[in-house]
């Protein structure tokens, strides 16, 4: 799997950035390599969005980089970040989300 985690900082004038993405993010869910894609925004900063991402495959991954949305999203994104986004792109055996060892739910 493919694990990619991303930071975008959105410029003050742009804070609906989740309406902005709301094509692209369920263009990229519908994709045959796509494991999740899921944002959240940060609890002290409204302009920054967190995005992780996971693909099955380094194919899966190329495909959706290589999709018209992402192209068409490459091209109005820019636009509307106040930085570069961080990104933590890395390659795992896992194939999705494993449980957390530490905590369950009491009952």
């Amino acid at each position: 799997m493919i694990f990619i985690a991303v930071r975008f900082t959105v410029r003050p004038e742009y804070r609906e950035w989740l309406d902005r993405v709301a094509d692209f993010t369920a263009a990229t869910r519908a994709e045959p390599g796509n494991l999740f894609f899921e944002w959240s925004v940060d609890a002290a900063d409204p302009h920054l969005f967190v995005l992780l991402e996971a693909f099955a495959s380094r194919e899966a991954g190329a495909a959706h980089v290589n999709s018209d949305h992402f192209k068409t999203a490459m091209e109005w994104m820019p636009d509307v970040v106040a930085k570069t986004p961080d990104l933590i792109n890395v390659e795992t055996a896992a194939q999705g989300w494993s449980r957390m060892a530490e905590m369950t739910p009491r009952r």
